[in-house]
């Protein structure tokens, strides 16, 4: 039998986010003993109101954060150096590596992700199955999990589990405010 832990959190809304048409944001996450993250991002709100990318050829592509987007930051507990995952509800992705705080970005190379959306009145899910680099599969992380939500009026409204002082900024140590243990065969 596999050794997952689970955990269950829910995002903020940053105080300077535009705001109305998204009520609450919850993530669940099962991180399993191979390195695998699967993560669901549950949104409540006027999902009628929201500009969800459309469904498209899953494939890695750069500045989905300009859209509706779920993100996920992590990072060994003892070290600056993260990833960043990127999860659009159109089935598009990205992946990056950064050696300290914005700096030395480069693509991550890494397995898609799978990613599965359900929408129904007042409520819209996001399945992710992730794996995580070699380097980060069997070690505690920091993380930070977020989301950028766009509604049809052109308003953006930015989620973290906890926000730094000032603009919404994902990549900001505050942010990476879950800790995820390594797991072990059981």
């Amino acid at each position: 039998m596999a050794n997952i832990s689970m955990t269950e959190t829910v995002l903020q809304c940053h105080p300077l986010s535009e705001s109305g048409f998204v009520g609450a944001i919850a993530v669940h996450i099962d991180r399993a003993e191979d390195g695998r993250l699967q993560i669901k991002y549950t949104l409540h709100g006027l999902i009628e109101e929201i500009r969800f990318p459309e469904a498209t050829q899953p494939e890695r592509t750069d500045g989905l954060w300009k859209d509706t987007c779920f993100e996920l930051f992590c990072g060994r507990t003892d070290e600056g150096r993260y990833a960043e995952f990127n999860f659009a509800p159109s089935g598009q992705w990205a992946a990056y590596a950064f050696t300290g705080y914005r700096e030395g970005m480069t693509e991550l190379a890494c397995a898609p992700p799978q990613i599965k959306c359900t929408a129904g009145e007042g409520i819209f899910e996001m399945t992710v199955t992730v794996a995580l680099p070699e380097s980060l599969r069997t070690v505690d992380l920091v993380a930070g999990f977020s989301a950028v939500i766009a509604d049809k009026d052109g308003r953006t409204a930015y989620w973290a589990l906890a926000h730094p002082p000032g603009k919404a900024d994902f990549h900001h140590k505050d942010c990476f405010a879950l800790q995820l243990e390594a797991r072990t065969a059981a």
